[in-house]
């Protein structure tokens, strides 16, 4: 019997203040959106950003 392959979904995090997709990542489907503080290279800075699919 094969193994069930789970499935990844990538995702991008976006800056809430600027709109840029700083970063991606992989992630299993379902949950909740990911509210993260990353750094945005254009601000310098630390700013909030929030999961969208594209």
């Amino acid at each position: 019997m094969a193994k069930n392959k789970k499935k990844v979904e990538t995702v991008f995090l976006v800056c809430e203040e600027t709109g840029d997709y700083n970063y991606t990542i992989r992630r299993k489907p379902g949950g909740e959106k990911l509210k993260l503080m990353k750094f945005s290279p254009r601000l310098r800075k630390h700013t909030q950003h929030t999961e969208k699919k594209k």
